[in-house]
């Protein structure tokens, strides 16, 4: 069961302008084959199904804690998106075609579909898929995907941030550079604990340090490389049986954290007439306070 929290996991960025091309390539990240709808729905299905959760507890609570975290990461790219295409038409008379450049840029269906928000597909404007989802059942195989995905998923990233300069992206970019380098470092452990290979020989695949990303190098400062949370406050906390020791890279102390990471506000979007969205009125606004405050009794 899931208690949800109104913030980010962390504060965005307001973007100077839109930049609505590269939206679509942070598509990728929300719903490609790698990107975070791909991790949530992996770590989600391995937890639901998972086998034995008494027995091999502290697995089970690793893979459980950081589907969590990505539900975060799947609304903080979302977020990510509708921010970028913030702005990009202007409102006006239907007739004088006040959503032109639309038609032009790279995914018309962030302007037709969705009113420009982010859609649960990739930098293609293909849908998200299911059989995406691995989960065979069998423990160890399992964890190795996941240190496959972490892996392929932070080469997705590292190629979308030198793609845009645009600052709520990067922002974006950097923070999830950094949290999974720590799933990829946590499944490293766990593989090991469970076979006794040494994963992280097997890094660079890519390489884990983030000094070359600006964004990245903020978050690594302020420790969030070494936090591993457990997004409760009950439940969980054997994930420390695996989240513990010392950070290969920078020496520092690793820490389970019981709970969430503090976050942020989640941005307001503004109505957009020129998409009939909300579609509310000022006068149904009205209205509509008016039936709200007779129901409270007011």
């Amino acid at each position: 069961m899931f208690k949800r929290s109104n913030k980010l996991l962390i504060e965005l960025p307001k973007p100077k302008q839109p930049d609505p091309n590269a939206a679509a390539a942070v598509q990728e990240l929300l719903g490609g084959r790698f990107g975070e709808m791909s991790t949530l729905n992996n770590y989600m299905y391995q937890s639901f199904n998972f086998r034995n959760k008494k027995k091999f507890k502290p697995f089970y609570d690793l893979v459980a804690s950081v589907t969590a975290e990505e539900m975060g990461h799947v609304e903080l790219v979302s977020t990510t998106i509708n921010l970028m295409l913030t702005g990009t038409t202007f409102n006006g008379n239907p007739n004088v075609a006040p959503m032109q450049e639309a038609k032009d840029l790279r995914n018309t269906y962030h302007f037709i579909g969705t009113a420009q928000t982010s859609i649960p597909g990739d930098s293609m404007g293909n849908s998200w898929r299911g059989d995406y989802v691995f989960n065979s059942g069998n423990l160890i195989l399992d964890l190795l995907h996941n240190f496959f995905l972490e892996c392929g998923a932070r080469t997705h990233k590292m190629r979308v941030y030198e793609m845009t300069t645009n600052e709520v992206a990067r922002e974006m970019i950097g923070y999830l550079l950094v949290r999974g380098g720590v799933h990829v470092l946590a499944y490293a452990k766990a593989l090991k604990i469970a076979t006794g290979v040494d994963m992280t020989k097997l890094i660079p695949i890519p390489n884990l340090d983030n000094s070359a990303f600006e964004t990245a190098r903020k978050f690594e400062e302020q420790g969030v490389h070494r936090k591993l949370y457990t997004f409760s406050q009950t439940d969980y906390k054997d994930v420390s049986k695996i989240w513990k020791g010392k950070d290969p890279r920078s020496g520092d102390q690793l820490e389970v954290v019981v709970g969430t990471p503090q976050g942020g506000p989640v941005p307001n979007l503004e109505e957009i007439p020129e998409e009939f969205a909300p579609g509310i009125s000022e006068e149904d606004f009205m209205e509509i306070a008016r039936r709200l405050q007779q129901s409270a009794g007011i």
